[in-house]
């Protein structure tokens, strides 16, 4: 009491009507107690090596006063005796510039310049080799020109070869590098762990086989895979930055350079910063951190700088201009009647925007049936790469069927060729000028313009949304982007058909520009197929005009408002496919998500420990449980939350409560006399001399060893040396589904606990909101009427078991809850149900939170915990359960979660549960 007296006093405390307060700041006072103690600890240290050199010198009582001279002058004689070190100011000097150097590497400009430069050379790499591919690819069929059997041999195994590489390639290294990438990071930013997505492994797998893909001239996309590799990239700097400042191993702050480095990835690859910002924040977040704007634009518009650099470098380019430079007139680029066709072109892409991603999804599906043509292709898995290319290749064998669909065009030529100036329908084939340089491939004797527009778009709509499926790295968005500007060129070659002459306005004759139509038709299709308005912006960027700036962006929201109402998004379809954990949006006007509340879609048995809990209690929850967070409460009674624990915590310290090292410890601290005795007998010998003396004395040692473990399993968790969260994010009862929406997705949660004045009642993951919103019954979800905890109030009254509102789902994040699979999770549940009545001396740690009372709040059945002994044996041991005296079970029957027992009662409670719950 009285030192607390006199902390208050130094801290000059005024009790005041409340609580009181401190008039004096605790830095201050902190600063001063430190450097009291410091000074403190220096006077010993001075005193000791007085005393010790007094001591040898046999002075005797003069020692001591000598003692306490040297304390009362010690500042004197230190100053005295304390030499300068010669070259103490240089040596200052270095370590102030070292420090000051470290600080400023540590900043984020350092790195978004390192990510910038780095994603830059990559992506230029990557199209100067893919490009030298595509090359090689056509100069091998222009040899062998006049022999069509080896052309088409050539034509067929070129791509078939680079794609099975592919394939092979990122199998071998790293599986996660298949695909775009875009949905996996989108995932990631949510707050979800996805393991190895983001290590060097991937990156390499990433950039060898999609460089490899488009050297193929398959046709998949850079995009998608290219922020994929950008983020790769963030999170190896991260890494290697930690090293000069800590900010970057935190969680939070690696999130906004993830999202700067989506940017980055959409800017290197069109040389398109404004754009890649904006369609990075579209695509990967639901709320935007105003501050990662300066670092998003930083970071794109300098890897973009480079990007272009590099090609004028290599003599690719004059000087830094756009991707595909167009040359529309500026003065008058279209007129208002063109408005309508434009319209039509935004709501026609719509329509296959959305059909797009339902083609991909089906065939992804088709692909994941359990047939016996998808177990032979998943047992070989190069024969799908390469029939889909081998088939690919020769619908596009020029010779053959590819001369009525332009197949001799790589996917760049494609496009800088339907963004050209010309009409192609004013134009012959015999007598095309020299100018028209690749777009004469889209003309033939025989054949109309428009029918060789229709066949590339029919054959490359479907070859795009197979090919996408491909397990290589590819992405949709320049395939998609190729589509639409054939479809917007078909278009613009009609209306320049239907108005020969132009169109007439202020006496002056206007041509119509079927290329601007193609520019629209591509983004509002790019837009339909992401459910994002920003690729109007790439677009911009990419042909350098925004002459069509108006029409464009009439195009691309009409393409939006189409497609969204169809079908999700590309990525968003990738997750729902994959089963990744996501969050759907809520429906706009729906007055239903403010009459549902937590409480009514919460799981409410939670899996907990309290301050009294045991090791053996801990171990029945590590066992029967995948928790990867566990709530603390003060007690069962009380209920109250304290904090969260980490799993790998926990298991960290049961595995060293029970470890050899500290049974060895313990013993040695119990019988000083035998330590090397007791340390000894830890291990096993095989003696030829005694072998019956050695191996007895080794079975008696295993048999103390499993009694020792048996006591310590049974006393409580220290928890003082354990890392506790203290504030784990909680939500009330009440809390409605569009508040609970909107905090997880701003703070990217991955579960909320839900307290009632402080006492835990439940817990809501992402999965059962996901299925509160799609407004799903099937996996056990239940919606109740807004007033069910109003109309059940008198039902709880009677019953002290409220009934659950939510049986278990086979989910992921129901797995994060201890629910595990779907026949362990509902087994395990009925148990506990049954359990729950009877009567129990102590309860093992699985205990299933009612928020009814706190007396109805039984513990579960305890499992089999395991020791380790010496002789590296696994020994089981029963832990005590609780049994129903009606029952006639004995104590172990139900405690394994591998032989689980249904009784009639725990049918019962399920039957009355699924009653009371009235789903909406």
């Amino acid at each position: 009491m009285a030192a607390d007296a006199s902390q208050r006093k130094a801290l000059r405390y005024q009790q005041t009507l409340l609580y009181g307060e401190y008039r004096e700041q605790l830095g201050n006072f902190a600063r001063r107690e430190a450097a009291r103690l410091l000074t403190e600890r220096q006077w010993r240290r001075q005193a000791g090596d007085n005393t010790t050199a007094a001591a040898r010198k046999g002075l005797g009582r003069w020692h001591h006063h000598h003692h306490s001279v040297t304390l009362e002058s010690h500042p004197s004689h230190s100053s005295s005796t304390k030499k300068p070190r010669p070259y103490s100011k240089c040596q200052d000097c270095l370590t102030r510039v070292r420090q000051y150097i470290v600080t400023k590497m540590g900043e984020d400009w350092i790195f978004l310049v390192l990510l910038g430069l780095t994603m830059a050379l990559v992506s230029w790499s990557m199209d100067y080799a893919s490009a030298k591919s595509l090359q090689a690819y056509k100069w091998m069929h222009g040899e062998l020109k006049g022999n069509v059997p080896l052309q088409y041999l050539a034509w067929v195994t070129y791509p078939m070869i680079l794609v099975m590489f592919a394939s092979l390639f990122c199998h071998l290294v790293s599986p996660q590098a298949i695909g775009s990438g875009i949905p996996e990071l989108k995932t990631i930013l949510r707050g979800v762990v996805l393991k190895e997505y983001l290590t060097f492994k991937a990156f390499i797998a990433k950039v060898i086989g999609l460089t490899a893909g488009l050297g193929s001239g398959m046709p998949v996309g850079k995009e998608g895979p290219f922020v994929h590799i950008a983020s790769i990239c963030a999170a190896v700097l991260s890494r290697f930055m930690s090293i000069f400042s800590g900010v970057y191993e935190n969680d939070t702050h690696n999130q906004d350079l993830l999202v700067c480095a989506c940017a980055v990835g959409v800017a290197t690859c069109f040389a398109a910063p404004v754009g890649g910002v904006l369609f990075s924040i579209e695509v990967t977040s639901t709320y935007f951190a105003v501050r990662n704007y300066w670092r998003g634009y930083f970071a794109a518009t300098f890897s973009a700088f480079i990007f272009r650099v590099l090609s004028v470098w290599n003599k690719d380019a004059v000087t830094i201009t756009a991707l595909f430079k167009t040359n529309f007139r500026m003065d008058f680029p279209f007129d208002l009647q063109e408005l309508p066709a434009f319209a039509v072109i935004g709501i026609s892409c719509g329509f296959l925007g959305a059909f797009f991603v339902y083609l991909n999804r089906q065939v992804v599906l088709f692909m994941r049936r359990p047939t016996a043509l998808t177990r032979f292709l998943t047992k070989h898995r190069l024969i799908y790469p390469g029939a889909v290319t081998l088939i690919i290749a020769t619908f596009t064998f020029p010779p053959g069927f590819g001369q009525f669909m332009a197949g001799e065009l790589m996917p760049r030529e494609c496009i800088n060729s339907l963004f050209d100036n010309f009409t192609w329908t004013k134009i012959s084939a015999p007598s095309a000028p020299p100018s028209l340089g690749r777009s004469s491939a889209w003309l033939h004797p025989h054949v109309s313009v428009f029918v060789i527009l229709l066949l590339f778009f029919i054959m490359k709509f479907w070859m795009s949304a197979v090919s996408t499926t491909m397990p290589i790295p590819s992405g949709a968005f320049m395939p998609v982007f190729i589509l639409g500007a054939a479809f917007g060129r078909l278009v613009g070659e009609i209306m320049a058909t239907l108005f020969p002459n132009g169109i007439l306005f202020d006496g002056i004759v206007y041509p119509i520009l079927p290329g601007g139509y193609a520019v629209i038709g591509a983004a509002a299709m790019t837009g339909a197929v992401t459910h994002t308005v920003s690729t109007a912006v790439i677009c911009f960027e990419l042909t350098g005009q925004i002459s069509h700036i108006l029409p464009m962006m009439v195009a691309v929201i009409l393409a939006n408002m189409v497609a969204q109402g169809l079908q999700p998004s590309l990525y968003d379809s990738i997750i729902q496919v994959k089963k990744l954990p996501y969050l759907p949006e809520l429906a706009l006007g729906h007055i239903s998500k403010y009459n549902i509340f937590v409480e009514d879609i919460m799981v409410r048995k939670v899996k907990f420990l309290s301050s009294q809990s045991t090791f053996r209690e801990l171990n029945h929850l590590l066992e029967t449980t995948t928790l990867k967070t566990i709530p603390l409460v003060d007690s069962k009674e009380s209920m109250i939350l304290l904090g969260s624990i980490e799993r790998t915590e926990l298991q960290a310290l049961f595995d060293w409560w029970l470890s050899p090292e500290r049974r060895v410890f313990e013993r040695a601290q119990s019988s000083p006399g035998q330590g090397s005795k007791v340390s000894w007998e830890s291990f096993a010998f095989v003696d030829e001399e005694g072998g019956e003396e050695v191996h007895l004395s080794v079975f008696d040692c295993t048999k103390q060893i499993k009694a020792w473990e048996e006591a310590e399993l049974d006393k409580p968790i220290n928890m003082e040396h354990t890392r506790i969260d203290p504030s784990p994010f909680q939500l009330v009862e009440r809390t409605s589904l569009h508040k609970t929406h909107t905090l997880f997705s701003l703070l990217g949660l991955s579960h909320a606990y839900v307290t009632s004045i402080g006492k835990l009642v439940g817990v809501v993951a992402l999965k059962e909101l996901q299925k509160a919103i799609e407004g799903s019954t099937r996996s056990g979800v239940r919606l109740r009427p807004p007033l069910a905890s109003f109309r059940d109030a008198s039902r709880k009254t009677k019953k002290h078991q409220p009934p659950s509102s939510t049986p278990s789902s086979p989910t992921r994040d129901r797995d994060l809850w201890g629910e595990g699979g779907k026949k362990d999770g509902e087994l395990v549940e009925s148990q506990e149900d049954a359990r729950e009545k009877a009567s129990s001396s102590r309860g093992a740690p699985g205990c299933d939170t009612t928020p009814s009372s706190p007396s109805s709040m039984k513990s579960t059945g305890g499992s089999s915990a395991t020791g380790e002994g010496a002789d590296g044996a696994t020994q089981e041991t029963a832990c005590p359960s609780t049994s129903s005296p009606t029952s006639g079970s004995p104590p172990g029957s139900i405690a394994s979660p591998t032989s689980p027992v249904l009784t009639l009662s725990s049918l019962q409670d399920e039957r009355e549960s699924e009653e009371s719950d009235e789903p909406i």
